[in-house]
C-alpha cells in the first residue's frame, strides 16, 4: 500500500499568533473580570486550564451556530410572512373598494341598501362579522362580502403567526447574545491565563504547537480512497484549508470551526449539510465502527457532539480543533475527544 506525507502547507503559523485568540474576546468588560476571578495559573497547570477553557468555548460555539442557523430561518420566514401579510391587506382593501362602488352606484340609482351603508361605517371590520345581514343583500354584493370575510379571517391567522414568528425571532437573538458572551468571556478567561505565563512557559507552549502543526504536515494518510465521490470531493476541498486558523463562528474561506470547516467544504462539492456538528451527526449513514470510516466521511466527537472532524485516513482526522489552533490532521486516538460515530454523506 502506498504512503502519502503531507507537504508542509504554506500557511502553518506558531503560536505566538496562537496567544493572541482574538481581539474581541480580549477586550472584554473589567467587571466580567471581576466577577468571575482567575484561578492560580500554577494551581494545575495554566495548560490543563487553556485547553478545558478552549474545549468549553467550542462546545458553546456549536450552541451559538445552531441558534444562528435557527435566527437565519426564522428571520425568512417572518419576512415572508410579512409581505404575505401586504398582500392580503391589499386584498381585502380592494374587496372594500368594490363594495364602496357598488353603494355607490345604488345611491346614484336612488339609494343605498341599508346593509350596504354598514359597509361604509367607522367598524367595517365588525360589519364583516354581522352574518344577520347577509340576507339583505345582493348576491353580487353577497359574494363579494362572503370573500372579504374569508380574507379577513385569512389576514388575521397571518397576522398572529407573524406575531409568533416575531416573538421566536426575538428569543432567538436573545440567547445569540448570550451564547456570544459566553464564548468570549471563556476565551477572555483563558487569554488572561496565557497572559500570566513566564517566558520560558510560553516558548514551551508555542514549541508544543508547532509540533502538532509539523506532525500535521508528516501525516501518513495512506491510499485508502473515499466512499463516495461527494465525501471525496468535499474531503479535497478541506484539505486545501490545512493551516487555516480556527476562529469560532467562522465559516471559511479562511477561517474556520469544527462544523465551519465540514459545511464549507461539502459546499465545494456541490453538497449543502447542516451548519452545526449536533445537526450533522444526522445528516446521513451513520457509521459505528472506526474500521468502517472512509476518508471523507464525517467524525463525530464528544458525547454531546459538540466536535466534528473528516476522517482522513489511517487513523487520522482533518479539523478546526480549538481556539488557538490551525486546521491540521491529527491521530483520533491523540486528539482527547471520544469518537461517538461516523457520517457518510451520499
Amino acid at each position: 500500500m502506498a504512503s502519502h506525507r503531507r507537504p508542509k502547507q504554506p500557511h502553518q503559523r506558531t503560536y505566538k499568533a496562537v496567544l493572541g485568540v482574538t481581539a474581541a474576546a480580549a477586550a472584554l468588560s473589567a467587571n466580567t473580570a471581576q466577577a468571575d476571578p482567575l484561578p492560580d495559573p500554577k494551581a494545575k497547570g495554566v495548560k490543563a486550564q487553556v485547553d478545558r477553557l478552549y474545549e468549553e468555548a467550542t462546545q458553546a460555539t456549536e450552541k451559538y451556530n445552531g441558534a444562528n442557523e435557527k435566527e437565519g430561518k426564522l428571520r425568512k420566514e417572518v419576512e415572508k410572512l410579512q409581505d404575505t401579510v401586504a398582500r392580503s391587506q391589499a386584498e381585502l382593501n380592494d374587496l372594500r373598494d368594490g363594495l364602496g362602488s357598488m353603494a355607490t352606484a345604488q345611491y346614484r340609482s336612488g339609494g343605498i341598501d341599508p346593509s350596504v351603508q354598514l359597509l361604509l361605517a367607522s367598524d367595517p371590520d365588525g360589519y364583516l362579522e354581522k352574518a344577520s345581514t347577509l340576507d339583505r343583500l345582493s348576491s353580487q354584493q353577497l359574494a363579494v362580502l362572503k370573500q372579504a370575510q374569508a380574507k379577513q379571517r385569512t389576514l388575521q391567522q397571518q397576522r398572529t403567526e407573524a406575531a409568533e414568528k416575531l416573538r421566536a425571532l426575538e428569543d432567538t437573538r436573545g440567547e445569540l447574545r448570550e451564547r456570544k458572551k459566553e464564548i468570549q468571556g471563556k476565551l477572555a478567561k483563558a487569554q488572561r491565563l496565557l497572559n500570566k505565563l513566564t517566558a520560558e512557559e510560553k516558548a514551551k507552549m508555542e514549541a508544543e504547537e508547532a509540533r502538532a502543526n509539523r506532525t500535521s504536515a508528516r501525516a501518513d494518510l495512506g491510499s485508502q480512497g473515499s466512499a463516495t465521490a461527494r465525501t471525496g470531493s468535499a474531503f479535497e476541498a478541506a484539505k486545501s484549508r490545512v493551516g487555516m486558523p480556527y476562529v469560532w463562528g467562522a465559516t471559511g474561506p479562511s477561517s474556520f470551526d469544527c462544523s465551519g470547516l465540514t459545511s464549507w467544504a461539502f459546499a465545494q462539492a456541490g453538497v449543502t449539510i447542516p451548519r452545526t456538528s449536533q445537526a450533522q451527526a444526522n445528516a446521513g449513514t451513520r457509521i459505528n465502527s472506526q474500521s468502517d470510516l472512509r476518508p471523507g466521511d464525517l467524525v463525530i466527537m464528544r458525547s454531546d457532539l459538540s466536535h466534528v472532524a473528516f476522517y482522513a485516513g489511517n487513523g487520522q482526522i482533518l479539523h478546526a480543533p480549538k481556539p488557538g489552533a490551525n486546521v491540521r490532521y491529527e491521530p483520533m486516538s491523540t486528539s482527547g475527544m471520544p469518537f461517538m460515530w461516523g457520517v457518510r454523506i451520499g
